[in-house]
């Protein structure tokens, strides 16, 4: 049974030749994934072993402290803006490459795809908001 199903997917694959946007984000896949690698590690290293207490101590205060610093601030909102561009972007392609494998009705790729993108956009917009909005009152 599997084994039909890969064959089919396959035979999919080769009868649609890949468009030079088809290939950028399969190269971007590619470069994204070493970049939140990178990013995705740094984060979990300084938040485990940098901050004062670990995982556990982080709460507002430490959100406060970090976006509110009148030095490294800005460094910090802008690397909290990549890994969530970054890690959104790798995760929604990754949905995209399933929804092309597995919808096969061009209408409800469409419509799946319309959604994929419209809660992306959103979801960047709103972390957007957040992390260039918020305010340090103090």
């Amino acid at each position: 049974m599997i084994d039909k199903i890969i064959a089919h997917q396959a035979a999919i694959r080769k009868e649609r030749p890949l468009s030079p946007f088809e290939m950028f984000l399969w190269f971007f896949m590619r470069v994204s994934g070493a970049i939140l690698m990178i990013i995705a590690v740094f984060h979990l290293l300084y938040m485990q072993f940098i901050i004062p207490g670990g995982v556990t101590a982080i709460d507002y205060s430490v959100i406060i402290a970090r976006w509110g610093d009148p030095v490294w601030g800005f460094f910090w909102r802008i690397f909290d803006l990549l890994l969530l561009v970054f890690g959104l972007s790798h995760g929604s392609n990754g949905i995209r490459n399933i929804v092309e494998d597995y919808i096969h009705h061009n209408r409800w790729r469409t419509v799946s795809k319309t959604v994929l993108y419209l809660v992306y956009v959103i979801l960047i917009a709103m972390g957007a908001i957040v992390i260039f909005g918020f305010r340090v009152s103090g």
